[in-house]
């Protein structure tokens, strides 16, 4: 096997470090460390027909227990330790369930649809709250026009790459918590009694006790939203560097809950209808924290932003999203740039600011968005612990705590599917039918791939290659092919050579393009099946590494020029002569299936929306980084092997 190393000399900050740990606050904890500026104020509103102690204690106590359980139990202890070569995110999750059943991939897709469409949710529900703390200093001041500035100069930026932003994320973060934490101590040290709402005693009367409070639960989720971003962004910061991270941000985000909570307490006769974050502020400080809270809020959105990109790029790779343009644009491992995502991103962000307009309008599409990617997690996690072989009744267990758990945050957040809640629908739809358009109608389409055994063509190869009476199409003929097993080739690359104009050359390459499941591996292997004429050659892939096969192949042709393996001369007598080397042709076949058959009604539906798919998908030549100028692209037809019932008759 012949190795091709990637150079690498970007910092690499998945191992612990102090600078890690920093670096990590700013890409990971951005979502989790902004939901103080909305998720008590949600809290409150929502019970203010019945404003009491009850609310608060209670309201703290389900926060509390919502922080420990579902984001340090289930994402920091248990979710981090499944990675797939140190990747994380639940496409990642997906390719480590070997045996892809459909009802896998399709949990897979809704969970994916969900967390995509919290992208476009977080960005306009954070800058939102954060920009109308202005409004404690000028109450008519206009919000919308200030977020879409904002939202708009966020997304224009992401095309130049965040390398200086991100490196400064970090400290601007680290301040944040620290204020969070300092402002909660603020409130606490004049009522600790507060403090008494860590007992569990309290959640459980605010469920069973308190009006409505059941339904609350969906304002409650909004404190542990960023949960799946923890595990998303697992591969940029590594495990070590997110769970010393979240020691430091979960002690001050409990601070500034606790010290909202004192406050509000202290403050019964004006609290329900305020945002209890801007007003545990002294007025002095009034002005900077509404900065730094924007700051803050540009962080988080920025966190969900790159987080997308990194879905949707692993989901290319996994075949369950069409191929988009993936730019590298930063030093920092696994950052990546999607042009189409990005401003598709920045209108929908901007659709859903004019839409709701407040914050609070938004908590219920916030929520409903990733309580269903965290509900899905939680199904194919377990499934995953199973196969791993996990005692099954602690995964048993582990199951119905987190189902009890999220399945109760989801029926709360479903009862608002009418203030906010459709819009979550309404995406990640959208996202899904992409999904299934392009996975299900690739398995349809390759439900009828045929493989040819390449021993009964090698005297063909062998006679064409030789054959003057043929027009020399290329000296090097080069298909990209998907066979797996090295003595077989598709059967569609066979009627490409022979079945229509023959195609002369003097050596025909089959490239293999093996993405694999380890995201960082990036090897080839040769294989002479008849030497210097029929050369098969295996690209092993990781589903992080960019498929620039143009380059990869030149690559290993000068390894194969050098070994003496080949010649890359030309064919030309005239241009031999003056050391001209050979040329060389791509041809890239796609399958179309023949008008003369017919499928069932939903795999027809399926396929109708894998070509609808397809328009948004980039053609193979980019995605394989080929020439154009050296690549043709042909058509050949599927053949399905069905029986002809009616068959014409001749008449004489």
């Amino acid at each position: 096997m012949l190795i091709m190393k990637k150079t690498d000399n970007n910092p690499d900050f998945t191992k612990y470090s102090l600078a890690g740990a920093l670096i990590t606050l700013g890409i990971v904890f951005g979502d989790l460390g902004t939901s103080p500026l909305y998720a008590m104020r949600a809290i409150i509103n929502g019970g203010a027909a019945n404003y009491n102690e009850l609310l608060i204690y209670g309201g703290l106590s389900c926060i509390f227990w919502t922080l420990t359980l579902s984001a340090t139990i289930k994402y920091i202890l248990i979710t981090l330790r499944a990675d797939n070569n140190g990747e994380g995110g639940i496409f990642a999750l997906s390719a480590l369930l070997r045996k892809k059943s459909s009802w896998a991939a399709i949990l897979t897709m809704i969970g994916g649809s969900a967390l995509l469409a919290d992208a476009v949710i977080t960005p306009a529900i954070t800058v939102t709250s954060s920009v109308e703390g202005l409004r404690l200093y000028r109450p008519d001041i206009q919000i919308v026009p200030i977020v879409l500035l904002i939202i708009g100069i966020l997304f224009f930026i992401q095309q130049f790459g965040m390398r200086y932003a991100l490196s400064g994320f970090g400290p601007v973060m680290f301040v944040w918590f620290i204020a969070l934490g300092a402002l909660g101590i603020s409130q606490l040290v004049m009522n600790p009694a507060v403090l008494r709402a860590v007992n569990p005693v309290y959640a459980y009367r605010f469920l069973a006790e308190y009006p409505g409070g059941f339904v609350l639960l969906g304002a409650v989720f909004l404190a542990v939203t960023g949960a799946e971003i923890l595990y998303a962004n697992l591969g940029q910061c590594g495990r070590p560097n997110i769970r010393v991270a979240w020691g430091f941000a979960k002690t001050a985000l409990l601070l500034n809950y606790f010290g909202q909570g004192a406050w509000l307490l202290m403050n019964m006769e004006k609290g329900a209808y305020v945002n209890p974050f801007f007003s545990i502020m002294p007025s002095w400080f009034l002005i900077p924290g509404i900065i730094l809270a924007v700051l803050a809020a540009i962080i988080a959105s920025q966190a969900i932003i790159s987080g997308s990109f990194i879905l949707i790029s692993e989901a290319v790779s996994l075949n369950f999203w069409p191929k988009f343009k993936i730019l590298h644009p930063t030093w920092l491992r696994g950052q990546v740039y999607l042009p189409l995502m990005n401003w598709f991103l920045l209108v929908a962000c901007s659709v859903t600011v004019i839409i709701f307009r407040e914050s609070s309008n938004m908590n219920a599409a916030y929520g409903l968005a990733i309580n269903i990617t965290e509900i899905l997690t939680t199904l194919l996690l377990s499934y995953y612990l199973l196969i791993k072989g996990v005692n099954h009744r602690l995964v048993l267990l582990f199951f119905m705590v987190f189902i009890t758990l999220e399945g109760s945050f989801l029926i709360a957040n479903l009862h608002k599917i009418s203030h906010g809640g459709w819009f979550t629908i309404l995406l990640a739809s959208f996202y899904f039918l992409v999904m299934y358009g392009w996975y299900f109608g690739r398995k349809i389409k390759n439900r009828y791939i045929t493989f040819a055994d390449l021993d009964r063509y090698l005297d063909l190869f062998r006679d064409l290659s030789r054959d003057d009476s043929v027009p020399r199409f290329a000296t090097n003929l080069v298909y990209i092919i998907r066979a797996n097993r090295k003595d077989q080739v598709e059967s569609k690359v066979i009627y490409s050579i022979f079945h229509k104009q023959p195609k002369r050359a003097s050596i025909y390459w089959l490239l293999h393009v093996d993405r694999v499941e380890e995201p960082n591996r990036f090897d080839y292997q040769v294989t002479q099946i008849i030497p210097g004429i029929l050369i098969r050659v295996d690209f092993h892939l990781g589903f992080k590494v960019e498929p620039k096969i143009n380059l990869y192949f030149r690559e290993v042709l000068e390894d194969l020029k050098k070994t003496g393996e080949i010649k890359l001369e030309s064919s030309f007598d005239s241009l031999r002569e003056h050391s001209f080397e050979g040329d060389f042709k791509f041809v890239l076949i796609d399958r179309i299936l023949s008008r003369d058959y017919t499928l069932p009604a939903w795999e027809n539906f399926t396929l109708a929306l894998h070509l609808l798919v397809r328009r948004l998908s980039i053609s193979d030549v980019k995605t394989l980084n080929l020439d154009p100028a050296n690549t043709i692209e042909e058509q050949v037809p599927i053949i399905l092997n069905k029986t002809i019932t009616d068959r014409i008759k001749r008449i004489i």
